[in-house]
């Protein structure tokens, strides 16, 4: 499963990028505008999948916290 959501994030970003910076298929390279946008593109994904996983991670944290505070209080 986890590969699978990895395989479907890549290709959405393969896609979206490609929508946003590819302009014409006159080569069969990026030309230099092309491939800045890509680059910027995939940054600007990445770190925003990385900034949702570390934001994920830090609510599941505090779910689980949240959890033992109750189970400890109903075992009192």
């Amino acid at each position: 499963m986890q590969v699978r959501d990895s395989l479907r994030m890549y290709n959405n970003l393969v896609e979206r990028c490609f929508k946003d910076c590819v302009e014409s298929f006159r080569r069969k390279e990026l030309d230099s505008t092309e491939e800045k946008c890509v680059q910027k593109c995939t940054d600007k994904f990445m770190k925003s999948s990385a900034r949702t996983g570390l934001r994920f991670a830090e609510l599941s944290s505090q779910a689980e916290q949240q959890m033992q505070q109750l189970t400890q209080q109903q075992n009192r």
